[in-house]
């Protein structure tokens, strides 16, 4: 029960009674196998359908889907082809496994198909629905690795709106601002300069629970610096696969062995974001801690967190905030249907500045965004440091009044 209450899944008897579970498997356009759970009033046809889907977390179970399914809607709650493994991950491919599901809610009987995104979800949603809507030969025909993957070659039915709770602006929006740019060489994990080290406390750090205070000056050198990390892991990334495309194009033994070579990159110290410890930074609800609700931030900083290890084409495709095409605010200006976005006001991810950049990129002309206050990333109250007690209900039944009320 510890784990569940820490992460984003639901106990599976907190069903309520005339829910029926039908396990699915799902086979995408490129031949790609995923597995899903949909969830129904039994024995009713559902005329709203809700389709749940992650990068790489399994949404088989997402804590949204028993309100969800109460409200007689068909949720379906998928894995994609990338299940607790990104290593090369592709958002472009994820949109396959997206399709097949979205068209398996409309052969259900969903006339209304809501795309509801959780945590990186969101921005997964937001890119599907973009490039589904797109008119014949408009969407994108490679990776940002620049391999060829002609998007216009596949069926790509789009949705009638979309919600999200928890979310952010993407999972590369995410690492380039949590991505520690003290660290001076990337094949040492504990190299720092320290005058860029946020969790020095010459700089204004303190050990949590204390708050730490950073002054405007280290800040505006540490965005900086940071930015220039996350420009250097791009070109590393690009040089890795120029390397291999060179080598292809050569007739020799090693340079055809080079040219298939599973080169990786190793990316350390990912969760150096000073609003994870300095409350004054766009004051919210939340408490001291990293993105996973842990108290020590400058310790789980130097532990085996986000996008580790990856392939340079997983990296661009998306951990990359310069390259990445699954970003919330770019796509969002790309789709006018109906939007909302229930934030989490103690979410220790998203500042009420990128909230309000969402909102303010989306096309739609029907968009709201809900604040709950006093909840954590993961939806759950903050009771004080470290103390977490049950989700309020109104997350998700701000989505089901909402879906209600615009597609009865």
């Amino acid at each position: 029960m510890g784990e569940i209450r820490r992460g984003a899944n639901m106990p599976v008897q907190s069903l309520p009674r005339g829910i029926e579970m039908v396990p699915l498997r799902l086979v995408s356009q490129d031949g790609a196998i995923t597995r899903g759970m949909l969830y129904r009033p039994a024995g009713k046809l559902a005329r709203i359908g809700v389709h749940i889907m992650h990068p790489r977390a399994d949404q088989t179970a997402n804590y949204t889907i028993p309100q969800l399914a109460a409200a007689g809607f068909a949720v379906l709650g998928r894995a994609g082809r990338y299940v607790h493994n990104d290593i090369a991950g592709s958002q472009e491919k994820l949109l396959l496994d997206y399709a097949a599901g979205v068209k398996y809610l409309r052969e259900l009987g969903c006339e209304t198909v809501i795309l509801l995104g959780n945590s990186g979800g969101g921005a997964l949603a937001c890119y599907y629905q973009s490039q589904a809507r797109c008119a014949g030969g408009e969407r994108f025909t490679d990776t940002p690795a620049g391999d060829p993957f002609d998007l216009n070659a596949f069926d790509l039915p789009p949705a009638d709106a979309i919600s999200m709770i928890g979310s952010h602006i993407g999972e590369g929006h995410m690492l380039t601002k949590w991505l520690d740019p003290s660290l001076v060489d990337e094949r040492d994990p504990l190299s720092c300069d320290p005058e860029l080290d946020m969790y020095d406390p010459a700089n204004g750090f303190a050990v949590p629970p204390a708050p730490s205070h950073y002054a405007k000056d280290f800040l505006e050198r540490f965005h900086a610096a940071r930015q220039a990390r996350a420009q250097r892991l791009d070109e590393t990334a690009r040089t890795l696969i120029a390397s291999r495309r060179e080598a292809a194009r050569q007739a020799t033994r090693l340079a055809e062995r080079q040219a298939v070579l599973a080169d990786h990159m190793v990316i350390y110290r990912t969760l150096a974001d000073p609003a994870f410890v300095d409350p004054s930074i766009e004051p919210d609800d939340r408490a001291i801690c990293s993105f996973n609700n842990n108290p020590r931030p400058d310790l789980d900083n130097y532990a085996a967190s986000v996008a580790p290890f990856l392939t340079p084409e997983a990296y661009l495709s998306t951990w990359s905030g310069l390259s990445s095409r699954a970003n919330a605010v770019a796509r969002l200006a790309e789709i006018p249907e109906p939007l909302l976005i229930v934030h989490w006001g103690g979410d220790s991810n998203t500042r009420g500045s990128e909230l309000q950049a969402m909102i303010d990129a989306s096309a739609a002309t029907d968009k709201q965004a809900v604040v709950i206050p006093g909840c954590d990333h993961f939806g759950f109250r903050i009771l004080g440091p470290g103390n977490r007690a049950d989700r309020p209900a109104e997350g998700v039944e701000t989505i089901v009044d909402w879906a209600r009320h615009r597609f009865g």
